[in-house]
């Protein structure tokens, strides 16, 4: 498929090597770290494990002999996730029509057309984080999704010198997080997001097995930086053993944290036990030399926000989630 008026093609991911794309990935690492404080090179090596198997589903934008972008996804059984869609600039997409930002329109649409169209897929999900709110959402909208505004919040770690006390209600215990915690951990996140605006945007909230996979992602897979047990914590009913709240951290950076999970079951909301974990995952972070800590929220989780910002949480960045369902049939 050749774009009007320029020389680039949109091809099958899977026809590149990994480094006939190194001069992307090296420009989106770059992007990773100059917006988000990211080390994007532990990405980037799973990308290239993917892309030398020639196993990732996906697309290329060329131009000549040079790769300008790619967008690709993941499958998983009857849904799909769009992992990724990135072009970089230079000679060859400037001189694209409204360069970088266009072309990865262009692949966008090229794989949401494919998508659309494969009646094995009933759910499709988007979150892009490296790109700011609004750079493509037309596009998903335009294909039928719908699209909430998230945001990437940042907390900056000086002057976090002490330990924090904690002070728990009757009945509860707080310790580390270990591995046996990960069956009553998906069993809280599938208590605690049950309605929650984020079930909406990650269908794996919504079942125990969704969360434990989308767990083992974070603590075994490195699936958002490399995690961190000393960070992460949870809080225990004594009486239940199930757990009453958690937060998990992980290492995106040798200077950046992120919480990549914390919450609390319904029934002990609104006795600070999401505060105190927040401070006791910001203390352990400082304790490892990290000097700011980001965690993602949904615009439209405002008792969130009121609780981050209240911890000196600040807004960096927003981007977007698109999601799309197939209507059931009748």
């Amino acid at each position: 498929m050749a774009f009007s008026g320029t020389s680039i093609e949109v091809l099958d991911l899977r026809h590149f090597t990994a480094a006939m794309l190194k001069p992307v990935l090296d420009a989106e690492i770059a992007l990773w770290e100059n917006r988000l404080h990211w080390d994007y090179h532990n990405s980037t090596r799973l990308l290239t494990q993917y892309l030398d198997n020639r196993a990732l589903p996906g697309y290329a934008a060329v131009a000549g002999e040079f790769v300008t972008g790619y967008i690709f996804c993941v499958h998983e059984e009857s849904k799909t996730v769009i992992g990724d869609v990135f072009a970089a600039e230079g000679p060859e997409t400037d001189r694209y029509p409204g360069g970088e930002r266009a072309l990865e329109e262009k692949l966008l649409i090229h794989l949401l057309e494919l998508l659309l169209n494969s009646p094995q897929i009933d759910r499709i999900e988007a979150q892009i984080l490296i790109h700011p709110s609004g750079t493509h959402a037309n596009t998903f909208r335009r294909a039928g999704f719908e699209v909430f505004r998230r945001l990437f919040m940042v907390q900056h770690l000086k002057g976090h010198w002490s330990a924090p006390r904690i002070n728990l209600p009757s009945g509860l215990e707080l310790r580390p997080w270990r591995d046996e915690d990960l069956a009553p951990a998906a069993r809280l996140i599938a208590e605690a997001y049950r309605e929650h605006p984020d079930s909406m945007i990650n269908d794996q909230y919504r079942t125990v097995h969704g969360s434990m996979r989308f767990l083992n992602n974070i603590v075994r897979y490195a699936g958002c930086g490399v995690f961190s047990p000393v960070v992460s914590s949870v809080i225990v009913h004594r009486v239940t053993r199930e757990l009453a709240g958690l937060i998990l951290g992980s290492r995106v950076s040798p200077s950046s944290g992120h919480i990549t999970q914390v919450c609390v079951h319904p029934e002990f909301r609104r006795r600070g036990l999401g505060r105190a974990l927040l401070q006791l995952a910001a203390h352990g972070f400082l304790r490892q030399g990290v000097s700011e800590v980001s965690l993602t929220v949904t615009e439209a989780n405002a008792n969130a926000i009121e609780l981050y910002t209240a911890e000196g949480y600040i807004c960096a960045h927003s981007f977007d989630a698109a999601v799309w369902q197939r209507p059931r049939r009748a």
